[in-house]
């Protein structure tokens, strides 16, 4: 083509929005060079660089059951026999410490009821919950590339959890994963003065996030402090003027030194304070939807970055730096063998190279802004990497139904019947690709966490396929065959 014609293609706004979206990605990407090593911006997975993984196993269980007497009264009977937390969620409750059915059977008949079904693990919201506190820990900590999933049952119940860290080793994981905050309570004096009251081991327990009163829509949390810790609230309460004078004395509580939530006594409590201790308070954090987020993570904190459940290590493993490195090596070579190949099956099959080129291209360009788009959005393993080869392969398939649809009987088709013939091409691209990513879209939406990457990088390729190139490809092979 002259140079007039390939102003002309370019101009197209299918081959201009695909060219704009190639380089937009190559600069996301930013390959270059820094410290002598090639690098770029995409984030890689735990199987392609250093770091470890640990899969945790919840110490607790969900059990259904049957009673007579009021679920109140059932639970407190229970409790005083378990020295555990128990929770009614739904028509289940969840014990958060570890028995077997056998030995939580005569427990449940001797406080009146009987167990009607049994499964170790915890509620998707206490799991939730957890997922929340691990979070927070590794954002806290500054650690890269990590990712937390819970695996849930269909039952709802979920039995572990999997922490992947990036660019750690084992022993750096388990203390990510172990480490406890420093929490203290702390009463304002003068100014921006304060006193000690206590620390978080004065704590003994920590409910849900809740409404109080119930249905008020003020979000807040309840906490029941040790028999000392009290006095000593009791004590620094009345000492530096919190109970006669709250709005100038207010509580502050504080994680690794850092203010995380401070309010005034209400009226009520200090008004208690003044004759007696008070081990059970709640802390409010205000109504809707930021009351509530708020609630939450001041739940987190009053735990001391604790877990609510006790959990196991139920399996480990790491990935050292030079298998990663070799990993990232192979995964390259595999994906430029896939290309080469792909050229060789099509040359094959046109034996024409102004028809081989472009669809090399077009295949390589989609692999590039699949590229761009994972630097904000997914990290790259082995999975992920499958699922770059899958969109080459039924990207290619998809370039020949095209071609084959306009080269119909072996002839370049006037614009009017190039125009029928590709729109009939890119209605059945378009069925194609829908059955893919219904196929596909049930592992993007589960707990897998090694399934989902493959579903997302192939649910992507394939709507860039459909939206982008195939419409460039369809505009750039016609020029080209018209010659």
């Amino acid at each position: 083509m002259n140079k007039d014609e390939i102003i002309t293609l370019v101009k197209d706004w299918r081959v201009a929005l695909l060219i704009i979206l190639v380089v937009a990605s190559l600069i996301a990407i930013y390959p270059h060079f820094e410290n002598g090593e090639f690098t770029t911006n995409l984030q890689y997975g735990l199987d392609l660089q250093k770091g470890a993984w640990l899969q945790l196993e919840f110490k607790s269980e969900v059990v259904g059951f049957q009673t007579d007497k009021p679920a109140e009264e059932f639970i407190a009977s229970l409790k005083n026999q378990t020295d555990a937390e128990i929770f009614l969620v739904g028509d289940k409750l969840e014990i958060r410490k570890l028995y077997t059915q056998a030995e939580l059977t005569p427990i449940f008949e001797k406080a009146g009821g009987k167990i009607t079904s049994y499964q170790q693990g915890v509620t998707k919201a206490t799991a939730d919950d957890v997922k929340r506190i691990l979070e927070s820990k590794i954002n806290s900590l500054g650690t890269r590339d990590a990712r937390i999933n819970t695996l849930t049952g269909l039952d709802g119940v979920t039995r572990y959890i999997r922490v992947e860290l990036a660019g750690v080793t084992m022993s750096e994981a388990q203390q990510v994963v172990g480490k406890q905050g420093k929490f203290e309570v702390r009463v304002v004096t003068t100014g921006n003065q304060s006193e000690h009251v206590v620390f978080g081991d004065s704590i003994t327990g920590v409910g849900n996030p809740t409404q109080e009163p119930p249905g008020s829509g003020k979000w807040g949390v309840s906490f029941t402090m040790s028999e000392d810790g009290a006095k000593a609230l009791q004590a620094a309460a009345i000492q530096y003027g919190a109970v006669a004078d709250p709005d100038n004395h207010e509580l502050q509580m504080l994680l690794d030194g850092k203010v995380i939530y401070s309010a005034p006594l209400s009226k009520e409590l200090a008004g208690n304070l003044q004759h007696e201790i008070v081990r059970q308070l709640f802390a409010s954090t205000g109504a809707g939807t930021t009351g509530q987020q708020a609630a939450q993570n001041l739940e987190i904190h009053l735990r001391n970055g604790a877990l609510p459940v006790d959990v196991s290590v139920a399996g480990s493993g790491a990935v050292s730096a030079t298998l990663g490195e070799h990993f990232k090596v192979i995964c390259v070579l595999a994906g430029i063998l896939a290309l080469i190949t792909v050229g060789l099956v099509v040359f094959y099959r046109y034996r024409e190279p102004a028809i081989v080129l472009p669809m090399v291209c077009i295949n390589a360009s989609e692999i590039i802004i699949l590229l761009g788009i994972s630097v904000f959005t997914i990290q790259l393993d082995l999975a992920t990497i499958a699922g770059l080869i899958a969109v080459l392969g039924t990207g290619i398939d998809q370039l020949i139904i095209i071609t084959d649809e306009i080269l119909h009987e072996g002839k370049v088709p006037s614009p009017n019947v190039y125009q029928k013939r590709l729109t009939r091409a890119l209605g059945i691209i378009v069925a194609s690709a829908a059955t893919v990513v219904i196929a596909m879209l049930p592992l993007a939406l589960m707990d897998l966490s090694s399934l989902r990457g493959f579903a997302i990088i192939t649910i992507l390729g394939v709507l860039i396929g459909v939206t982008i190139t195939r419409p460039a490809y369809g505009r750039i092979i016609m020029a080209i065959l018209s010659k």
